[in-house]
């Protein structure tokens, strides 16, 4: 999968990531480096807690790829 993250540094010189297609997955780091790790990190924790909040027929349930 792959997604577009907006890194900004902060005014304490942390380097801030967000996600824009997934609302509240944010994550930091001291470096720019570390933010990436730490974003990827967070994007599978929010698909995680996405996936169990909705309940579905698995029989009903294809993947695209876009």
């Amino acid at each position: 999968m792959k997604l577009r993250i907006i890194i900004e540094k902060d005014e304490v010189g942390y380097f801030v990531a967000e996600v824009p297609a997934f609302p509240g997955c944010l994550s930091q780091g001291k470096t720019f480096e570390e933010a990436i790790a730490n974003i990827k990190e967070a994007i599978e924790g929010w698909l995680e807690v996405m996936e169990s909040k909705k309940s579905y027929d698995p029989s009903k349930l294809i993947e695209v790829a876009i």
